[in-house]
């Protein structure tokens, strides 16, 4: 059985999966794709080609899937795809992908978007992600795994953010961000390591340790920065090293943020 409000307008073509709960004055769009136990609180609108994965819990006046803040967009064929256990609180905005970025803005697994943040058109959001409130996530942005986005922050277009990398609130983050980095300050400056997501995630202390000097040889080697992540790859035993070193040599439309940049 299906929790509707008689109040919720659910549009023919809407496909509603067991067990959801969709609460007073919700309206859902006629491409929508809510999985089993997804639930809606009041005032939620889903709409556009959105999928939305099992166990989700959306809150009030939440605008999810409505069309991309581009000037570009034509109406084109596009898509947002939501994956499971998210919490997705008040006022929170998620738009479909363009054709010029592929034409999907996916969010993971296990995720948690905060009070009025954005996520835009393009955005790739990995699993366990944090976007903490009143932060806006620019299009085409990538978010890998475990990634924290402190309030207030902003990711610039196009920007990756490394797995387990955290912005500190009130960071405006306009360069890549390498896995594991500790963002603070108002221009996003690379500050050092987000040790204590580390800790809490178990890594042994001798990783921590091949982290830390990875990060000095990052900021106060020879060579250009690449050259100093291409040389680390070749010296360390540390996966979690060579995990920041892939991401360094990695295809990107931007500059990074460097240790003591």
């Amino acid at each position: 059985m299906h929790g509707i409000h008689p109040s919720a307008v659910i549009e023919p073509g809407a496909q509603i999966g067991e067990g959801c709960t969709i609460g007073p004055f919700c309206v859902i769009g006629p491409e929508v794709v809510l999985h089993d136990r997804v639930e809606l609180k009041s005032h939620v609108v889903v709409t556009g080609k959105t999928e939305i994965g099992s166990d989700t819990v959306i809150f009030s006046f939440a605008v999810i899937g409505e069309i991309p803040q581009d000037l570009k967009f034509k109406g084109e064929d596009v898509r947002l795809i939501i994956g499971q256990r998210n919490r997705i609180r008040e006022h929170v905005t998620m738009n479909p992908g363009t054709e010029g970025g592929g034409g999907v803005t996916r969010v993971g697994d296990d995720g948690l978007f905060m009070a009025g943040c954005h996520i835009a058109h393009d955005a790739q959001i990995g699993n366990r992600v944090i976007v903490v409130n009143q932060s806006a996530i620019a299009g085409h942005v990538i978010l890998e795994d475990e990634v924290i986005v402190g309030g207030l922050s902003g990711v610039h277009q196009f920007v990756r953010v490394g797995r387990g990398a955290m912005i500190g609130a009130l960071s405006m983050v306009a360069q890549d961000v390498i896995p594991y980095g500790l963002v603070q300050a108002s221009r996003g400056r690379l500050d050092g390591l987000n040790l204590i997501g580390l800790k809490r995630r178990g890594v042994t202390r001798s990783d921590i340790t091949a982290l830390r000097a990875a990060f000095q040889m990052l900021g106060d080697g020879e060579g250009t920065f690449h050259q100093r992540a291409e040389r680390l790859g070749e010296e360390t035993e540390s996966e979690y090293v060579r995990e920041i070193v892939a991401f360094v040599m990695g295809d990107s439309d931007r500059h990074f943020l460097t240790p003591g940049g």
